[in-house]
């Protein structure tokens, strides 16, 4: 058995994520008391408001806490990674579960992030949308199209059949109609604060890249696919992640490489199984086994599974 930790990206938060894993595992509550910022995570993350909780310079912070409770919790069962990887803000979850640095540490990190993210773009100018069931070729072509009222780029290459757009509002919306146009399935608009993940945030990642600087990034202690890449670090975190930010994710190579190098057996770490589906739709036809851990329902599950 080979296994990979996938940990969560924004959008499947919600009130409550983490209550009971804090309530019924010492490990979990350690890595939630431990954790120091300008607003209480812990109440957030169980309690709320949901308008706070999708706020990205609050939301990214809340997953983080909750993904590595979650890790804590498996590490106490005896279940480890031999690989990891994570979906935007989740590369930061993996590279803590890595030991590149510590728990307060990507709290301080994800907590400016959150803020240059949330405030990089005026409010309403920006949008992300989901195009299902369209090729990257076409989806590119609609971008070029598009590219006299304003940028629109690919955010996230997620799974076969689904990638994510990013830019100006107006660009982005022309570009869904093209994309349906060609044949797209459906085109469904995100529930986000920012056009992530496109060249409009180059500005939020030189600023970004003065946050991580004042940290000592340490070389992760197992294998770490980057969004950037879908591959291991080829040069320093600090690059990697400052540009991750305005960068495509990589997710659906990330996660063929993984099945290339071996892995059979994934386990989400954090809230929903967003990524899960996207593991699946990557494996399809193949051996493999899909888990994740939220909650102590989905934990339990984990462990009859991996115990078994």
């Amino acid at each position: 058995m080979k296994t990979a930790f996938l940990f969560s990206g924004q959008g499947t938060q919600t009130p409550g994520m983490g209550k009971d894993l804090y309530e019924t595992y010492d490990s979990a509550r350690k890595v939630f008391d431990s954790i120091h910022t300008d607003f209480d995570v812990k109440a957030l993350c169980f309690e709320g408001p949901k308008e706070k909780l999708d706020d990205t310079q609050y939301t990214q912070v809340a997953i983080f806490a909750h993904s590595m409770a979650a890790a804590a919790v498996l590490k106490e069962k005896g279940i480890t990674a031999d690989v990891t990887a994570g979906l935007s803000l989740g590369e930061y979850s993996a590279l803590c579960y890595a030991g590149s640095f510590t728990i307060q540490e990507g709290a301080e990190i994800l907590r400016e992030r959150g803020k240059l993210m949330a405030h990089a773009l005026p409010a309403g100018t920006s949008a992300m949308a989901a195009v299902l069931m369209l090729d990257k070729e076409a989806i590119l072509q609609a971008c070029d199209a598009v590219k006299e009222i304003g940028v629109c780029e690919i955010a996230n290459y997620n799974c076969p059949g689904q990638i994510v757009i990013t830019g100006e509002k107006g660009a982005v919306e022309a570009c869904g109609k093209k994309c349906l146009e060609a044949g797209a399935r459906r085109v469904i608009p995100l529930q986000v604060s920012g056009a992530f993940h496109s060249s409009l945030l180059k500005d939020a990642g030189k600023k970004l890249y003065k946050v991580l600087s004042a940290y000592e990034l340490h070389s992760p202690s197992l294998p770490v696919l980057h969004n950037i890449s879908a591959k291991t670090a080829d040069r320093a975190l600090i690059d990697l992640l400052s540009e991750q930010i305005s960068h495509s994710v990589l997710l659906e190579d990330t996660i063929k490489q993984m099945l290339a190098d071996g892995v059979d057996t994934f386990i989400e770490v954090g809230p929903g199984k967003a990524v899960s589906g996207f593991v699946k739709k990557c494996a399809k036809g193949m051996d493999v086994k899909i888990l994740h851990v939220e909650d102590c329902a989905s934990l339990a599950e984990t462990l009859d599974y991996m115990k078994g």
